[in-house]
């Protein structure tokens, strides 16, 4: 036994952060194995004492698109843009059901796990990112439900057209995440010191729902006021993935830098706000 604390070599040394924008990818990457666990825990937990179980990553979005389908198109009379009222809800709901989870699912990680942060140190990190990988395997799941609908239609000789922008699926992917992400850990940011945006959440995320061309095509909109909506980045991630799958509207690649950028923003200032806030939140919390 060493008796000189000289001697003694530290393997790691755990430190308080201070700035605006403490981000340690490398550290990260080392605590792979917890973010893994506990996309294991929440993905196995969420429905295991349930009796559908699974069956829910399914029932949920169709259940929504056929309710969008009764309303909007058959009662409402909102046109599709040609295609089939199935198909043109399902593209925006499976879209926008991930990017809503991620972003609802962290906006509560300084409140749900205060327990776990005040016991033992890991990247606060861990945990909004495992949420973003766990909502993707659910996001999986219901997308393949989405191409088993296109194939049914397509077989049925329904107009449907896919293009060679379904290669740019991993990239919308991304940043749905991406925006998820940055928007889940600016709230739950702060959420620590003002509990009442957890509150006006669900109605925020509503309210944003119905500025996204989800229930109706962006044609829709005047021409002068498209610009408005380009500034709502799921507006340019919905567009082109119905563009890429259905072959319904248009790319426009001004929308999609413009909805890329303010998604590296909003993530930038998320990071800043999160980095900010995880060193005194167990004050507040």
């Amino acid at each position: 036994m060493r008796t000189n604390k000289d001697d003694v070599i530290w393997t790691m040394e755990i430190r308080p952060q201070c700035g605006w924008f403490n981000i340690d990818l490398a550290e990260l990457w080392r605590y792979r194995d917890l973010i893994f666990l506990f996309v294991r825990r929440d993905f196995v937990a969420v429905y295991k004492q349930t009796i559908l179980g699974p069956i829910w990553f399914l029932i949920q979005p169709l259940f929504t698109t056929i309710v969008f389908t009764v309303i909007f198109s058959n009662i409402a009379k909102i046109p599709t843009d040609g295609l089939p009222p199935m198909l043109f809800y399902m593209s925006g709901t499976v879209c926008w059901a991930y990017f809503a989870s991620c972003m609802t699912q962290t906006s509560n990680t300084f409140i749900s796990n205060a327990g776990i942060f005040g016991k033992v140190y890991f990247p606060r990190l861990v945990v909004p990112i495992s949420v973003v990988i766990t909502n993707l395997l659910t996001f999986f799941i219901q997308f393949g439900m989405f191409l088993a609908f296109i194939l049914y239609f397509f077989l049925v000789g329904a107009p449907i057209h896919p293009t060679v922008w379904v290669l740019l699926t991993p990239f919308l992917l991304v940043q749905m995440a991406t925006l998820g992400l940055g928007m889940g850990i600016l709230i739950s940011s702060m959420t620590t010191k003002y509990r009442d945006l957890a509150m006006a959440l669900g109605f925020g995320v509503q309210l944003w729902m119905y500025a996204t061309p989800i229930v109706y095509p962006l044609s829709q909109i005047p021409l002068k006021w498209q610009w408005l909506f380009a500034f709502n980045p799921m507006t340019a991630i919905i567009e082109t993935f119905r563009y890429a799958f259905l072959g319904s509207g248009a790319i426009q690649p001004w929308m999609l830098i413009l909805s890329a950028g303010v998604t590296v923003l909003i993530l930038i200032v998320g990071i800043m706000f999160f980095s900010r806030v995880e060193k005194t939140f167990m004050d507040t919390v």
